[in-house]
């Protein structure tokens, strides 16, 4: 008789937080930050990108587009900081941990787009429209990242549902053998 080979659970299959990490995250100061900067970020996002389609539209607006262009990446700095610090406190990493490796990675990259637009503003070294093609690009990769980070949020909500309905099955069983006897 050939013996049943049981799968190594993959990462992706692992819950995303381990009952350890769970106290920790539920605990930090520094998820509530994160909750409160997320949205925030988000908005400045949406107020920006109606600038940037006013100028491209009416050619008008020009400076504020690009002071909005400013804020919304020190909100992303601002976000990337303090979830690095929240990282570490939950996970004991400040980036790349497990769970949230590959949305570390193109968080570097949108980091490293809205970056350059500041480099490249600060220097003069692009035109108005090259500024502005660069701060799409920059925008796209983030409403990309937004996605992964939404799509981990809706993973450990499930994760939790999941375990809180196991408890419940469990209590559920344990009170019937309970009143079988």
């Amino acid at each position: 008789m050939t013996a049943m080979r049981i799968p190594k659970p993959s990462a992706s299959s692992r819950a995303l937080y381990t009952p350890e990490e769970r106290r920790r995250r539920d605990e930090s100061v520094w998820t509530l930050v994160q909750g409160i900067l997320a949205p925030f970020q988000f908005l400045v996002f949406l107020v920006s990108l109606g600038l940037i389609l006013r100028f491209l539209a009416t050619g008008e607006g020009l400076f504020v587009a690009q002071a909005s262009i400013v804020a919304k990446t020190l909100t992303l700095y601002a976000i990337m900081v303090t979830g690095s610090i929240w990282e570490k406190k939950v996970f004991g990493r400040y980036l790349f941990a497990g769970p949230f490796f590959w949305e570390d990675v193109f968080s570097i990259l949108v980091l490293a787009l809205h970056t350059a637009y500041l480099v490249a503003l600060l220097t003069g070294t692009l035109t108005s429209g090259g500024l502005i093609s660069l701060a799409l690009a920059a925008y796209l990769t983030y409403v990309i990242n937004a996605g992964q980070f939404l799509w981990k949020l809706r993973l450990a909500r499930l994760d939790q549902a999941g375990r809180l309905e196991a408890k419940v099955t469990l209590a559920d069983r344990s009170s019937l053998s309970g009143s079988a006897s």
